[in-house]
């Protein structure tokens, strides 16, 4: 009995010592960044060291981690640092590797998502979808930007059913992404600055920084109903796209951001209409959203050139004239509502050529002839300032210029008209 006893023995000292070998074979792998042979080492001695004392599990799974995230094996790094939680690594690590380990999970974290960032800018967005979503799930409270991240590849990678999935996850947890920005005045650039929490906490009570404050990025939230609704509307699914949206503004009825989503998804939905009621009805519902934007911003040009597309659009040219010039005054370089307002005003030239070619040749009909002449001249003489101060905002803009160059051909200014084409072949 006694032999026995004592085989058993030598067999238990002589695997702990088999254990202790292996570990530190390992080690000096690691240390010296040898990580592909760690890698086979640890697959060699797994069976040996998982099947002793946590202490030994424990190096075990802390080694696996960290070779398997240098080695960007992702999935098995956080899984072996989800073992090595399970053994009290506290208190089974030795104290030399106890640093490293509270900063682990971190260390694993930021090495998958620099890897997404690569696998994005490289195009492989749902490759970087599925890397993000991994780095959420290590700790969904505090990695949950991620999510929102994975969202977007997913989105930009055209799997839409998982971008759905990941952006009603955080509508339904209430996430807006806000975070606090920090900013202080250099005073002798007489410059704000942005700087991080740390250097504000130093620099707001420096003589050389003045007027510190706290500000927030913008909410994420309108963002993410916004893209709610466009996959339900991509995915024919309208009814489901309105009811994200109303209930976001019910939440928020007086953000902007969010009407203007819903009002960006009534044109989305308008434009892919067969039926012409259906079109209507949400060119209508657009309609009256930017009348009501304008009502708590009245001050955004955009609102009113849009206010001023769809009036055009349907024949309402007084309205229409009325807002783009609203549209040109808060924002005096806008080209887009320069050329849409000179086209509205021309809109009365085709019915004026029409009537002017229809015409006898009685003296009632030359008499005709000549007011309708004058009349178009008149659209013309209206246009020519508008051009002009597009012009001097954009003076390479091709369609301009040709319609000025034209209006003075008709005119008979050909001073103008020479000095138009000189600019176009310039141009050209």
């Amino acid at each position: 009995m006694r032999n026995i006893v004592c085989i058993a023995l030598i067999a238990l000292c002589f695997s702990v010592q088999a254990q202790k070998k292996e570990l530190r074979k390992i080690d000096k792998l690691v240390l010296e960044s040898f990580y592909d042979e760690a890698k086979d080492e640890l697959e060699n001695a797994k069976n040996l060291i998982l099947a002793s004392d946590d202490k030994y599990k424990a190096q075990y799974y802390f080694y696996d981690s960290k070779v398997s995230n240098e080695l960007k094996e992702f999935e098995n790094a956080i899984n072996s640092l989800n073992s090595l939680n399970k053994v009290n690594p506290n208190e089974n690590l030795p104290t030399k590797y106890q640093q490293e380990y509270s900063n682990l999970k971190i260390i694993i974290s930021n090495s998958i998502v620099n890897s997404a960032v690569t696998d994005n800018q490289n195009g492989d967005f749902l490759d970087a979808a599925k890397k993000l979503i991994m780095a959420y799930e290590m700790d969904k409270e505090e990695y949950i930007n991620y999510l929102y991240f994975a969202a977007g590849s997913a989105v930009n990678g055209k799997d839409y059913e998982s971008a759905l999935k990941h952006y009603l996850a955080l509508k339904n947890n209430g996430y807006t992404g806000i975070v606090d920005e920090y900013f202080v005045t250099n005073n002798e650039t007489g410059l704000e600055e942005k700087v991080s929490q740390t250097e504000y906490d130093l620099l707001k009570s420096s003589k050389d920084y003045s007027n510190p404050r706290i500000g927030q990025t913008e909410s994420r939230f309108p963002e993410i109903v916004k893209n709610i609704a466009l996959i339900y509307v991509q995915q024919g699914k309208n009814e489901l796209a309105e009811s994200a949206i109303k209930e976001a503004r019910e939440i928020q009825p007086d953000d902007v951001s969010l009407l203007l989503n819903e009002a960006d998804l009534y044109i989305r939905i308008s434009n892919n209409s067969v039926n012409d009621e259906d079109r209507l009805l949400y060119r209508n519902k657009f309609k009256t959203l930017m009348e009501k934007a304008i009502q708590i911003d009245p001050d955004n040009g955009i609102l009113y050139y849009n206010l001023g597309v769809i009036y055009a659009e349907q024949g309402e040219f007084v309205l229409a004239k009325e807002k783009y010039f609203q549209a040109i005054k808060l924002v005096p370089d806008y080209v887009d509502a320069y050329l849409n307002l000179v086209s509205v005003i021309l809109e009365d030239e085709t019915a004026i050529v029409e009537e002017m070619n229809n015409l006898g040749n009685s003296r009632k009909d030359d008499l005709r002839y000549e007011e309708l002449k004058e009349q178009r001249e008149d659209l013309y003489r209206e246009c020519i300032p508008l051009l002009e101060d597009l012009i001097t905002v954009s003076p390479s803009n091709i369609d301009a210029l040709n319609t000025l160059k034209n209006i003075y051909g008709v005119l008979g200014n050909n001073e103008a008209f020479m000095k138009v084409k000189a600019k176009i072949d310039e141009l050209q």
